[in-house]
């Protein structure tokens, strides 16, 4: 997804405890003990984060919210640490290899979680926490019930915002970091801005009286508690912020270990993350040369971005060419499509708009009422001057567009969907999601198009070759971004690089303009994860090359995204163990 403003991201996702794991046939005791465990953690961990188990498709969980109190959290860390604990006493080594495959995902899980509570201290420092939680848009962008059913579950949640703000004053430190309790004020104001007009409109067709009734008290509650949460974070919190958001190195080295399993120092991630960052602006600046040796690399960009649909043509346009990306990926055997059902180009819903550019919306795993799944584009608003318009169109420019509908839709986001959905993985692998993985996927599949030829027909001609130019360009412009986010997130988080540093360093190595860069550099003071995409991106280029060498004449593209997407979406190490027999290349992820 790409993002015009700064959001907090969620990294881990839970399933509800209807989907548990069949017997082993044939398996010990201790597997048995392993599942059983495993369906004991995924009941509680959805029993205390219930949206995420509405976001997968468990809609037992609907109109329920977290409790945010002190006790509450407590509770959960103690839960947490108890499943490490009981996790420890089962040797993974006596465990069948696809159980101990389980066993080390569902670990990783546990560890990262107990990381978020005693290292980084969400809700403690992070006002996000709160400011964010009030999300029902999933109760009116997907139909899996009835709308007064929805309704209910909405008008529920929306009950609970005073004793979830009063969770948050009670909770956060008396002095937060100034980056967070920016965002906060304008996460909580957006928020009540959508439950003031979007949430309104969308429930327009609701004809119950009684739950109109209900809905307008508890939306006018929940309103004015968000707008109550901002005022006191500008009044109480915001004089007395302070810059600590940086996690130092041992934490983010443990971040980075528990998170993905990848052990190498950060010291050692930057220098990584440079070289790759300079050869990607020696690529960016040889293909815009291809394209025009007389202008600067930038202009060049600049001027594709002016070949782009009209304000009328954007959706047809974006739809059209993401069948045309699909065929591509059919015609060139690139992977196995699990299923025909294509993904809905449609417009941006109104309350997405502020921070969507373009995104995938896909349904949970486990869902099996609404199914659909939309690839949203923002359109221009009619407001808007010519000069608004035409700006905000050069973005969707044809070459750009194509390499964000790769990521977004096929064979990225989508297509991991779909295999994800189809593939044999257990519910384990199912439902916990690695974040360099995931991000990593979508951001290797641009690569990966347009070096299998994407943009060229058969490559003779003149044209051919510059429109093939054109969409390399692209493809590094958005590389760039993502390396930028690679080198600040380190440099913020264990160098002590400030927001205006950040600032500059994305504006100098990946062209942003002045705005766009200090937004990317304020989501690092509270992301830092957003490494990840370069992260997981670099380990998929790494294992295919090892993977090719092991398969030899065997070796296909197909051969290798099919197998790589036949396990859920672990950590990258960890798929290394499943994909290579050289025990010796298992920890080499780079």
């Amino acid at each position: 997804m790409r993002i015009l403003n700064t959001c907090l991201l969620v990294t881990l996702l839970g399933s509800g405890c209807k989907v548990s794991n069949p017997p082993a046939s044939g398996g010990s005791d201790r597997d048995a003990a392993f599942n059983r465990l495993a369906d004991e953690y995924l009941a509680g961990y959805l029993a205390w984060r219930p949206q995420s188990g509405t976001g997968l498709g468990f809609h037992e969980y609907d109109g329920k919210l977290p409790d945010y109190s002190r006790t509450s959290l407590q509770a959960e860390l103690d839960r947490l640490h108890s499943f490490e604990q009981q996790l420890a006493a089962l040797a993974p080594n006596r465990l069948r290899p696809e159980t101990a495959y389980d066993y080390q995902i569902l670990r990783g899980s546990i560890r990262r979680e107990i990381f978020g509570f005693e290292q980084q201290h969400g809700f403690e420092q992070n006002p996000m926490t709160y400011a964010g939680a009030l999300d029902v848009s999933i109760y009116i962008k997907r139909d899996f019930a009835p709308l007064e059913q929805r309704a209910a579950s909405i008008i529920a949640l929306l009950d609970q915002a005073p004793r979830l703000f009063e969770a948050a004053r009670a909770n956060l430190d008396a002095s937060l970091p100034q980056p967070y309790i920016e965002t906060a004020i304008e996460q909580a104001e957006g928020a009540a801005d959508f439950l003031a007009k979007d949430l309104v409109t969308a429930l327009k067709p609701l004809t119950n009286q009684v739950l109109r009734a209900a809905f307008d008290a508890a939306n006018q509650c929940a309103t004015n508690e968000l707008r109550g949460f901002a005022a006191w974070l500008k009044r109480e919190k915001l004089p007395r912020a302070d810059q600590s958001y940086a996690l130092g190195r041992k934490k983010y080295r443990k971040l980075i270990e528990y998170g993905e399993g990848v052990t190498v120092s950060p010291e050692n991630l930057l220098a990584i993350g440079l070289r790759e960052l300079h050869r990607k602006q020696e690529i960016f600046a040889q293909t815009a040369r291809e394209i025009d040796p007389a202008q600067k690399p930038i202009e060049v960009f600049k001027a594709i971005q002016r070949d782009h649909p009209t304000e009328t043509s954007l959706i047809p346009d974006t739809a059209r060419n993401l069948e045309m990306i699909r065929k591509f990926v059919i015609d060139h055997r690139l992977i196995t499509l699990p299923s025909a059902v294509r993904a809905q180009v449609a417009e941006t819903p109104q309350f997405l708009r502020a921070t969507s550019f373009a995104s995938m919306d896909s349904p949970g795993p486990f869902e099996t009422k609404a199914t659909e799944a939309y690839y949203y584009v923002t359109p221009v608003e009619p407001e808007w001057t010519a000069q608004q318009k035409e700006e905000w169109l050069t973005a969707f420019n044809f070459y750009t567009t194509d390499i964000v509908s790769i990521h977004e839709g096929y064979p990225g986001h989508y297509v991991q969907f779909l295999c994800l959905k189809a593939s044999p993985a257990t519910k384990v692998e199912k439902v916990f999601g690695s974040y360099a993985f995931i991000e990593g996927w979508a951001h290797y599949t641009e690569q990966m198009m347009v070096d299998e030829g994407f943009g060229e027909n058969l490559g003779a001609s003149q044209s051919d070759h510059l429109r093939a130019a054109k969409y390399r360009l692209a493809q590094t412009d958005e590389a760039l971004l993502r390396l930028c986010r690679f080198c600040v997130s380190i440099q913020m988080h264990c160098q002590g690089m400030t927001v205006d540093e950040a600032t500059r360093f994305f504006q100098q190595n990946c062209y942003y303009e002045q705005k766009t860069a200090r937004q990317e550099a304020m989501r690092g003071t509270f992301d830092p994860e957003y490494l990840y995409y370069t992260l997981g991106k670099l380990e998929i280029l790494k294992l295919r090359e090892d993977y090719r060498r092991q398969e030899g004449g065997n070796f296909t593209l197909q051969k290798f995204h099919d197998e790589m997407l036949r396990h859920g979406a672990p950590p990258l190490p960890l798929l290394r163990q499943v994909m290579l027999k050289d025990r010796a290349l298992w920890n080499q992820v780079f």
